[in-house]
């Protein structure tokens, strides 16, 4: 500060106005007033000034926007300034990207002065990262000669030429460097790394022999040796020289991380994932890479099979560590679920039931698996208590609904989906609620035909709509949904199917099942709902091809397709191989009344469509 302040004052000019007199020995009254000396910078200092007093703001008051604008200002006053040049590259230079002026700048404020080693260096940084690398290499070889003890100018230069596709050039200026300065553990390893990738083993070797020797109880060093050895194909020593580093810090990320890499390639995999074991209690590995590694690794389930227990042991690792992450919480829960540990899992997830602030994801995992594990009652309960929790969530108000479909409490059902709506927050969702909605009316319409025959068996919860009635909702629910979410899939084959079995709007029903086919190719349900339209249209041809490959495509062993797909061929009069599929239909599981009608149609020899012939 003393300095900076001798130099502005150096700068400086007092300017004092002379007072004037009034006459001969008499001044007036204003006259007597003494001024305050005005201070004026001289012109030439002008552009120092700036530059000392962005320096204050910069280093002193932290304001490095105030600092850039002073640097401007200098600039504008004197646009050979070089130290403020100088300054206003630092800062260009730390951007993402350097503009045409901060390289300007920084050529500006070397050629002032070509001596200046500090000009001269972020010129040269400058040059390397906007790739103008012919032109930085002459000013690295300048740089060291005027900064002779500085190693680092070999460092760049080597590393240009490496960039550059030219390794030898490189290796001549390490080796210069060697003979300047001894042995430097950073560009030594440089040099290792060329030689490597020159396929210089043996030199490679010496080279990382020689760094051990100058340090031999730096563990980096002994590292740098093993891998060498195994870059070199030298397994053995490799190994030996690895497991010789671990033992100096077995706690060293980078020791382990090396280690386990060399057993992974060796196909050692006992000795990576307890090597991965260890590494995965040390706090300096970013649990984030624990944790996608892991993931990475069980995603091969031949693998996860193979080494199930050690994999387990590094998810317990992880469990103990950071017992309170969702992360690893989530990664230990599902390897529980894939020994078949449920209740372990179970006990995971609810003992976290009441985190705060509550985590949607655990409620709904301990009501999938009392679900899965038919504990029903318990599921119940969870679920009640899931939507205490989150009352304005959609999620688990639809899963209630669910539920209460599935107990037969259609009415229930819709009226939660109802509810549901109000808390949707995308029309997609909304989409898919009236889509359910509509699959839901369509199960009352089935229950009330078999009322009519007497034959509904959900007697705790009975329907209250006509057959008719509830089809006119279904399908006023299926509108809905589509004019949110044109392309929901299930409603756009549920309504085309619907359609097709009560022989209504037929074009419309092809154009839905088209459309559904489309968004989701190769799934056979869909192709046979594809295929019936066109059956029903009389387009047997056509739905002959169809149905063959929705049967090929099949992998549910479905009963409806081979009943369909015979229906079809006794249309086109194929008799024996119509009833060769409602055979493989009735093996599949279809109704044994329904076989039978189609049997004895046939046997009566009547043609045409088996359902215009009495069949259900």
């Amino acid at each position: 500060m003393v300095a900076i302040a001798t130099t502005l004052l150096s700068g400086i000019v007092a300017r004092a106005v002379v007072p004037t007199f009034s006459g001969r020995g008499s001044r007036t009254e204003q006259d007597t007033v003494r001024r305050v000396p005005e201070l004026v910078v001289a012109d030439s200092m002008r552009a120092l000034y700036k530059y000392t007093d962005a320096l204050k703001r910069r280093y002193i008051y932290s304001d490095t926007t105030g600092a850039q604008a002073l640097l401007n200002e200098a600039v504008e006053i004197d646009s050979l300034y070089a130290p403020a040049l100088y300054e206003l590259t630092r800062d260009g230079v730390e951007q993402p990207q350097i503009d045409e002026q901060t390289i300007e700048d920084a050529r500006t404020a070397y050629l002032s002065d070509t001596t200046n080693r500090w000009y001269a260096a972020i010129y040269a940084q400058a040059l390397v990262i906007t790739g103008r690398h012919e032109e930085a290499i002459p000013l690295y070889q300048r740089l060291m000669k005027i900064d002779r003890q500085n190693p680092d100018y070999y460092r760049i230069l080597a590393l240009i030429y490496q960039q550059r596709q030219q390794p030898y050039s490189a290796l001549a200026i390490l080796d210069s460097a060697d003979m300047r300065f001894g042995k430097i553990a950073y560009l030594a390893n440089l040099k290792r790394h060329i030689l490597l990738s020159t396929g210089q083993m043996d030199r490679a070797i010496d080279e990382a022999k020689q760094i051990v020797d100058a340090a031999p109880y730096e563990q980096s060093n002994v590292l740098s040796l093993g891998e060498t050895y195994a870059a070199a194909g030298r397994d053995s020593l490799a190994r030996i020289t690895l497991e010789q580093a671990l033992r100096m810090d077995s706690t060293n990320i980078e020791a382990l991380t090396i280690y386990a890499d060399f057993c992974s390639h060796q196909r050692d995999m006992h000795a990576y994932l307890r090597t991965l074991r260890t590494l995965y209690a040390q706090d300096g590995y970013p649990l984030d890479r624990k944790i996608e590694l892991f993931n990475r690794l069980t995603q091969d389930r031949k693998f996860y099979t193979e080494h199930f227990y050690a994999l387990g042991a590094m998810a317990s690792t992880l469990i103990m560590y950071y017992p309170d992450h969702k992360g690893v919480i989530d990664l230990y829960a599902n390897h529980l679920i894939a020994g078949g540990q449920l209740d372990l899992a179970l006990d995971l997830f609810k003992r976290h039931l009441k985190d705060e602030p509550p985590v949607m994801d655990y409620y709904m995992a301990v009501v999938d698996i009392e679900e899965y594990l038919g504990r029903t009652d318990s599921m119940d309960y969870y679920l009640a208590r899931s939507m205490e929790r989150f009352p304005d969530d959609a999620v688990f108000q639809i899963r209630k609904a669910n539920r209460q479909y599935i107990k037969g409490d259609l009415h229930g059902a819709i009226a939660t989906f109802n509810e549901a709506l109000r808390f949707a927050q995308n029309d997609t969702l909304r989409g898919e609620l009236w889509g359910y909605i509509g699959d839901a009316y369509h199960a009352i319409a089935d229950r009330a035909r078999l009322k009519k025959q007497k034959a509904d068996t959900v007697k705790a919860y009975p329907v209250r709509l006509s057959e008719k009635a509830a089809m006119k909702r279904c399908y006023e629910a299926y509108d809905n949904a589509l004019a949110l979410w044109s392309d929901n899939v299930l409603v756009l084959n549920n309504y085309a199917y619907f359609l097709s079995v009560q022989n209504e709007d037929l074009e419309r029903a092809l154009e839905m099942s088209k459309r559904a086919t489309t968004l989701e190719q190769n799934n056979s349900t869909y192709i046979d709902t594809y295929a019936w339209i066109l059956y029903m249209m009389g387009r047997l041809d056509e739905a002959r091809v169809q149905m063959r490959q929705a049967l090929s495509l099949d992998r549910t062993g479905s009963a409806e397709l081979p009943l369909h797909y015979g229906d079809i061929l006794y249309a086109m009069g194929e008799k024996f191989m119509a009833e060769t599929y409602w055979r493989r239909a009735l093996e599949a599981g279809a109704d044994a009344k329904r076989i039978e009608q189609r049997m004895a149609i046939s046997k009566s020899g009547q043609k045409g469509r088996v359902e215009e012939l009495g069949a259900e």
